[in-house]
């Protein structure tokens, strides 16, 4: 007698986006779609979708600097008994996060700027910065995937 066993499998997505604000919507959708086909517990798919949004934004205002013609890479891998990890380069002039001022600092608090990393950095278990190959910045934003949404 034989038994098939089938685990489950890592799913992704690749998407290459013009530097618009309204694509961030579209990874959204492709996010929401693989947690909740995966029954990723809600909870996890609101923060990881938060923590997307705001690396998003930044490709596409800081590193892209608006520029429609400049494209942003994203890529979703779920792998559903292990994590989650989207990464997103951008084909801007490159980005150091040490250089980025501390939002909790008292002298920051008022500032606009410098919160979306740290809001990546309290909703990720990883988030990792690199050059991407063709120029620009590349992030890794990783997830572990230990909850499961209750039906």
């Amino acid at each position: 007698m034989a038994v098939l066993y089938f685990a489950r499998m890592t799913r992704a997505a690749q998407l290459q986006l013009l530097s618009l604000y309204e694509n961030i919507e579209l990874v959204e959708r492709v996010l929401s779609e693989m947690c909740h086909s995966e029954q990723i517990a809600e909870e996890t798919c609101y923060w990881v979708g938060m923590a997307v949004r705001e690396a998003l934004a930044n490709a596409i205002k800081h590193g892209n600097k608006l520029n429609p013609d400049k494209r942003v890479f994203v890529e979703v891998r779920l792998d559903p008994q292990q994590e989650l990890e989207v990464v997103i380069e951008d084909e801007g002039d490159g980005f150091n996060p040490e250089a980025v001022a501390d939002p909790t600092d008292p002298s920051n608090l008022l500032r606009s700027s410098g919160r979306g990393v740290f809001y990546m950095r309290q909703f990720m278990d990883e988030v990792h910065f690199s050059p991407a190959e063709q120029g620009g910045t590349r992030l890794r934003l990783r997830k572990s995937l230990t909850t499961r949404r209750s039906e």
